[in-house]
């Protein structure tokens, strides 16, 4: 694609400000050039992927490390078993699942989960649980990884200031460390990145319903629900709000008619009890990425970091409310909402971090659009919300999870953006830009 406008230099996304690898403006850090950009892309993709093919190299279902391949998509298999046997008085029953998975790949010996998931989890799991595991993680992973570049290409597809930056964007999609731990984990995320993705395009087009339609069905993930619920309270008429109930209580309403009601009272029973439970509901706190776990791993009294989560929270959500009910154009009010849904979410571990990927295409775009140097710490924190997810497990010695003070600082911003944005609005730049949205 040619440059539309010869007087100003290409550009990159996810920070970079020139497509010449030599020519970097005054503003930006003199790092942040394209060839680094995407040097340090194909370095990240070859070194985590590297390490995921030696890892699941060594033969059985076991991997180098002697976790089972595919980890977490044990319990989802075991899951889909029990839909298969129509047998919901065990959906959260932890001795009886510990035995069936131990049944259906003996390798899974000492291996148990804590049933939270809503019942309709299962439903979606049952076709897979008709396979032998090594053919259903397969296929799992594969539907994932499908689902992934999907939502990534067809979000790329409509940023007008990057489409012709494919294979620098190619690169990316593949390093980032977020989708890395998708597939090692064998995770669901990819389902919530869908959702998020159809709501963007439906709120592209102003179908709040629609859009509401795609949050709610979020209510598989219910932890990633509150900041949705908060935006859709705010869009008026409240059509999208109606839409996410709706699809929610279909959810569960489908999940009451396949097990009856018992399973839906389990199902809450269950998250009533989590909180007698978290240690082993969160065994490795060090790969979370939301405010919760970060007050509760920085601060020893629980107490305190329960309030200081609520304060923070509430700080989240005034930030959001302002972005969503400001001129902002629909990249960075939604940026905002995927950001807070992460910070808010009580749970949230690191390959929920997908559902991240259209903020970075979306902001990288906006960043580009602006064509001024004025955005360069919002590069700078999105380049560090990019890969510090890789040093999670430092917090385990610091008791600090950097990544979330990183992605409250880009909330931050896009707030002070929201706040200038009737002078933002009023620029060529972003007029053209929001026409072209």
């Amino acid at each position: 694609m040619p440059n539309p406008n010869p007087e100003q230099p290409n550009r990159v996304p996810f920070l970079s400000e020139s497509l010449s690898d030599g020519l970097v403006t005054a503003a930006s850090p003199p790092w942040l050039t394209a060839r680094r950009l995407r040097a340090h892309g194909l370095i990240l993709a070859l070194c985590l992927w590297s390490v995921y093919v030696w890892d699941m190299s060594s033969p059985g279902l076991r991997d180098r490390a002697g976790n089972l391949k595919g980890t977490d998509f044990l319990h989802f298999y075991t899951l889909g078993s029990l839909a298969l046997a129509h047998d919901g008085t065990d959906l959260y029953n932890l001795r009886a699942q510990y035995e069936l998975a131990t049944a259906r790949v003996p390798a899974a010996k000492g291996i148990a989960y804590l049933p939270l998931y809503p019942p309709q989890v299962s439903i979606l799991f049952a076709p897979f649980a008709e396979l032998s595991y090594t053919w259903a993680l397969t296929a799992w992973l594969a539907l994932s990884s499908l689902i992934y570049f999907i939502c990534c290409y067809a979000l790329w597809r409509t940023c007008r200031k990057i489409c012709d930056q494919g294979m620098t964007v190619l690169i990316l999609t593949f390093a980032f460390p977020a989708f890395w731990h998708l597939i090692a984990w064998g995770q669901t995320s990819a389902l919530a990145l869908a959702c998020f993705t159809t709501a963007f395009f439906a709120l592209r087009r102003r179908r709040e319903f629609l859009a509401g339609l795609a949050l709610g069905c979020l209510a598989f993930k219910p932890q990633l629900l509150l900041a949705a619920v908060i935006v859709s309270m705010l869009t008026s008429p409240w059509r999208m709000l109606a839409g996410a109930l709706l699809s929610s209580l279909l959810e569960l309403t489908g999940a009451a008619l396949y097990y009856g009601l018992n399973s839906l009272r389990n199902w809450t029973w269950a998250l009533l009890m989590v909180r007698r439970q978290v240690s082993f509901f969160e065994p490795r706190p060090y790969q979370t990425h939301c405010l919760r776990t970060f007050w509760s791993i920085l601060i020893p009294q629980p107490s305190v970091a329960t309030a200081l989560y609520v304060v923070s929270g509430v700080f989240v959500a005034v930030l959001l409310a302002s972005c969503w009910r400001s001129q902002l154009p629909l990249s960075l009010r939604f940026s905002a909402l995927l950001f807070a849904s992460v910070l808010l979410a009580p749970h949230l571990t690191v390959y929920d971090l997908v559902i991240l990927a259209p903020a970075f295409l979306l902001l990288s775009d906006w960043i580009v659009a602006q064509q001024c140097g004025k955005q360069t710490y919002l590069k700078l924190l999105l380049y560090l919300a990019f890969v510090l997810p890789l040093l999670g497990p430092l917090a385990r010695w610091t008791h600090l999870q950097i990544t979330v003070p990183v992605m409250a600082a880009i909330l931050f911003i896009l707030w002070k953006s929201g706040r200038a944005s009737a002078g933002l609005a009023t620029s060529p730049e972003l007029l053209v830009f929001e026409r072209k949205l």
